[in-house]
């Protein structure tokens, strides 16, 4: 999911208000809606897509980390070509090439068509983001509206998942999951009209280049992860498509470190990931990703495969999700400013690991209310707490880094699912093969085997990563 809570912080003054800008605020609201509704509508729909398109267990999970991976790999290129281009211009340009991805995935008559779309979706909803954050910060100048306009933001971003996953409920179960794909169009052009509307046209930023030789090498070595992690199921760890991609992902990043810190216009300066508080937050919220969209993936098969959920009632199951994130965020906003950093980051953490230990305890018998709807409930909590923290430290005091900053934390979210989906799917996949080979009669209990296996590894990791939150950002990380 893409939720940015925290608002950026930008220098203040009198400024005269700027004339329609809360339709501004509607229309840019609308537009990031709809890339966060993407980002989980098709997981309650995936049973339904796996079964029209003939997608194999392996190949069923990059529907959904496809998308989170073109976004996220690419949010700071976008970053960069909507000051290029100017704000405007990049929101229609990123608008209308999503609703026009997202025809061909309704469209689509095999998995390679689907999976496209799912991409060309993503790069365009890293062009949509940037433009959308920068121009809430230019339209909303005086201290108090811009406080509102990003405190309404906030709140329907919190929701879109649990909009995101009713949503694809109904649609799959009333209509077809293609229409999963075709409701982006009546909310792109909705959202295109109001920018043509209320956001002014912006003058181009000048001097501004693409870091080129630093976003070759960081797209290729994230794909390459993972794809290397994908591989793992079908060609083992051992494998030499396994290693190769895993090898070529690593030095890839490797030389997007070393490019970054010799170009004059770095896509990420490392000022800005040096910074120990920042540093703590990226980490944090890629780790929450990593559980957090590994039990919605789990979840979604355990409903709908072994409990039988309908798709619009395994849709309803996940709103707990969104009331516990949506709780977070009221119970850390009053602490942000009081608390350090590794007590606002830590106990989220340890919060989403308990619910992905619960997630590990799930039997084939399991109830929803005593068993799952917990789950939902410490996932959603954790997430909400660690995302307001995270937004709100990675931009405070980042100055000209201020929108770079911001944009790094729904970077390492995006990376954090793509990488936790593929990952989490192979143990899952690896584990369940290896029970049924010893039961071959007890396909659904190796499933859920698969999934206990690959949630407690999640909810293992979370406790790491809460760990190593805690000692990167204090005690001096944790000054505020």
């Amino acid at each position: 999911m893409s939720t940015a809570v925290g608002s950026p912080r930008l220098p203040s003054g009198p400024a005269a208000p700027v004339p329609r800008r809360w339709w501004a605020l509607t229309a840019v609201a609308t537009a990031q809606l709809m890339i966060g509704l993407d980002l989980t509508i098709m997981n309650i729909a995936l049973p339904s897509v796996q079964r029209s398109l003939d997608l194999s267990d392996p190949d069923r999970q990059w529907v959904i980390t496809i998308f989170a991976l073109g976004y996220g790999g690419l949010l700071l290129v976008g970053g960069r070509l909507s000051d290029l281009l100017g704000r405007r211009r990049s929101l229609m340009i990123g608008l209308i090439g999503f609703a026009l991805a997202s025809a061909i995935g309704g469209a689509a008559v095999g998995p390679a068509m689907l999976l496209t779309s799912r991409a060309l979706q993503g790069v365009f909803g890293a062009l949509v983001t940037p433009s959308v954050l920068a121009t809430l910060a230019a339209t909303f100048p005086t201290p108090a509206e811009r406080g509102k306009a990003f405190g309404i933001y906030g709140t329907v971003m919190g929701s879109s998942s649990g909009v995101g996953v009713v949503l694809g409920g109904v649609l799959t179960d009333y209509l077809d999951w293609r229409w999963c794909m075709y409701v982006n169009l009546p909310i792109a052009v909705a959202a295109g009209a109001g920018v043509l509307y209320a956001v002014r046209p912006a003058p181009r930023a000048v001097g501004v280049r693409v870091d080129v030789a630093g976003a070759l090498p960081a797209t290729i070595g994230l794909m390459a992860l993972v794809l290397g992690f994908a591989r793992a199921e079908p060609d083992g760890w051992g494998g030499a498509s396994t290693l190769g991609a895993l090898t070529v992902g690593v030095l890839a990043l490797a030389a997007f470190v070393w490019v970054q810190s010799r170009v004059a216009g770095p896509l990420l300066p490392l000022r800005v990931v040096l910074d120990r508080r920042r540093s703590g937050s990226y980490l944090a919220v890629l780790s929450l990703a990593v559980g957090m969209f590994a039990a919605l993936f789990f979840l979604t098969f355990y409903l709908q495969n072994v409990l039988g959920y309908s798709p619009v009632r395994a849709g309803l199951a996940f709103l707990p999700l969104t009331a516990g994130l949506m709780l977070g965020v009221r119970l850390v906003s009053p602490l942000l400013m009081r608390a350090p950093v590794r007590s606002l980051l830590c106990p989220g953490l340890l919060t989403i690991a308990a619910g992905l230990a619960l997630l590990g305890l799930l039997q084939v018998d399991s109830g929803y209310w005593p068993h799952v709807l917990p789950v939902f409930a410490l996932v959603g909590l954790g997430t909400g707490w660690v995302l307001v923290a995270a937004n709100s430290t990675a931009t405070l005091g980042a100055g000209a880094d201020t929108a770079v900053a911001g944009a790094m934390v729904m970077t390492s979210q995006q990376i954090g699912a793509s990488l936790g989906t593929a990952l989490l799917s192979t143990i899952a996949g690896t584990a369940a093969a290896g029970y049924l080979h010893a039961h071959p009669a007890a396909a659904a209990r190796a499933a859920v085997h698969g999934f206990n296996v690959a949630s407690l590894g999640a909810a293992g990791f979370l406790c790491l990563a809460a760990l190593g939150v805690f000692l990167i950002t204090g005690p001096r990380g944790s000054e505020r």
